[in-house]
């Protein structure tokens, strides 16, 4: 084994990628970073029944997106593949008929009928869910309750079987947890495991141990819900290569909603997004809004994610990924839930929308001006305006409804917030102003303001009173940035030509 940090991440293509399982990639990909580490991607794909086409590409997508590459992973090669489980199968079975012959595990030749009648006669109300454990093995049909002969017998004519781990009755297993110290387990209340599948596959508990000690597995961080697993995997540790080879553990805590843990379906009962891009179920063609689509930046998904169960022990919120490298420590991650706030989510957003210059999501918010039939967009202009609105937006999908205005001449302008106080003073006011500013030599912000100020004064009108009526000119409504500037990113003629085409339409 090396003495270099090596942590994993090791989801299951069975859809789309959780607010969860990304804070869970995040955090082994800042302790491999903070550590000068290695990072590997492992699909766990051993359950072939709850495998789902398109899955094990969209976490590829989701990864680059969020800018968390794998150092190895099955897309980026390494020297511990494959790193798919589904080509590892072989391993497996190796491992698994070694504990049998050790005497820690044993065949067990039980039909799911039977299965069902054990947990029937079993069932009362205090055990509504029968396990098969040390108390029914022995009735039950493996390798422990009947003959070598038998055995041999079945395994010959090619019965179908599984491989279970003989969980010992009575013993304490303890290990110290990275965030919650020392944990213990009574082995009475754990059931025999299946560790190898009838189809020759591996369970989760076998296959995690197995992989986990040949990829050098140094660190492994998974959610709290894997916890009453651990005694089965520290004795598959302590049986097969050792405890003193397992990786050090922290389970995570889980990411809370608004009604305990935040589901896969709270998206669409409380309106914000789970995933992390849009996921498209292949069987339903149903698709659930990812934060990418809804506008959210990957800095600042990244950023919140970071945050959703840990802090640096300061009052600093906002974080780049290198940062959080240079940060994080495993020890800071709270023991307890932290719950998701979709406010807060975007309160990020917008704070990262503000510190990025525009040019680092011009291509997104662009893409969504030409589905809104805007295309051949002059790309210094459009940077302009994004830098000019983006102290307005919370989400990218808001630089539209900010900013379609310097690409539309406003055709309709609802006047009734002027209209009481509109007369024929302001009108020739504003015939002045358009005619003067055909003649300014040097078009911005600041010598429009001073003519603008000028006339106004001269009119004898203040120039407060005519700031609303230019900006309804220019916008077609009472939003958008300083008014000034927007005539200046305009330029002369359009500005000129839209406050002509208002004062006609206000006369009227």
């Amino acid at each position: 084994m090396n003495n270099k940090v090596r942590v994993r991440f090791a989801p299951s293509p069975t859809g789309g990628l959780h607010l969860g399982g990304v804070r869970t990639v995040l955090y082994n990909y800042l302790f491999a970073k903070h550590h000068g580490g290695e990072f590997i991607l492992r699909i766990e794909d051993t359950d072939q029944s709850r495998y789902v086409s398109g899955a094990e590409e969209y976490i590829f997508e989701t990864l680059k997106w969020c800018g968390l590459e794998p150092d190895e992973s099955a897309v980026h090669g390494g020297n511990f593949g494959p790193y798919r489980q589904s080509e590892r199968k072989e391993l497996y079975r190796k491992y698994g008929e070694e504990l049998v012959n050790k005497g820690l595990a044993y065949y067990a030749f039980d039909t799911a009928q039977e299965l069902d009648e054990m947990r029937n006669r079993l069932r009362t109300d205090t055990n509504p869910n029968p396990q098969y454990d040390h108390s029914v093995r022995m009735q039950m049909r493996n390798s422990l309750s009947l003959s070598k002969e038998e055995t041999d017998s079945l395994l010959q004519s090619n019965t179908p079987h599984v491989i279970r781990i003989k969980i010992p009755d009575n013993e304490t297993i303890s290990f110290t947890d990275m965030i919650r110290g020392e944990v213990s387990f009574d082995t009475s209340i754990v059931d025999d495991k299946v560790l190898l599948k009838g189809d020759g596959m591996p369970t989760y508990h076998l296959a995690v141990v197995v992989d986990d000690y040949l990829m050098q597995i140094t660190h492994a961080f998974r959610g709290e819900e894997w916890l009453p697993s651990s005694p089965v995997h520290i004795l598959l540790w302590r049986y097969l290569f050792g405890e003193e080879a397992m990786p050090q553990w922290a389970h995570l805590p889980l990411i809370l909603g608004p009604n305990g843990k935040l589901s896969k379906r709270d998206g669409a009962k409380y309106g914000f997004p789970v995933f992390s891009m849009n996921w498209q179920d292949p069987k339903t063609g149903e698709v659930t809004e990812g934060f990418k689509e809804r506008g959210f930046l990957p800095q600042a998904f990244i950023n919140m994610l970071a945050v959703l169960g840990w802090n640096d022990g300061t009052e600093q919120e906002i974080f780049t990924l290198d940062e959080l490298a240079a940060k994080f420590t495993i020890e800071k991650v709270h023991k307890g839930g932290a719950k998701f706030d979709y406010e807060k989510a975007k309160w990020f957003n917008h704070e990262w929308i503000k510190k990025l210059p525009a040019s680092q999501y011009i291509n997104e918010v662009k893409k969504e001006f030409e589905n809104k039939g805007l295309s051949n967009i002059n790309h210094d202009y459009f940077e302009r305006i994004l830098n000019l609105v983006k102290e307005r937006c919370t989400l990218l999908s808001d630089f539209y409804p900010q900013s379609y205005f310097f690409f539309k001449s406003p055709v309709e302008i609802d006047n009734t917030p002027i209209k009481a106080k509109w007369n024929q003073d302001k009108s020739a006011f504003f015939s002045t102003f358009a005619k003067a500013l055909t003649s300014i030599s040097d078009w911005n912000a600041t010598s429009i303001e001073t003519l603008f100020k000028q006339l106004a004064e001269q009119a004898s009108i203040k120039a407060g009173e005519l700031q609303l009526p230019l900006r309804l000119m220019l916008v077609g409504g009472k939003f958008g940035p300083p008014v000034f500037e927007i005539a200046d990113i305009l330029g002369k003629e359009e500005t000129v030509a839209r406050i002509h085409y208002a004062v006609d339409l206000f006369d009227k």
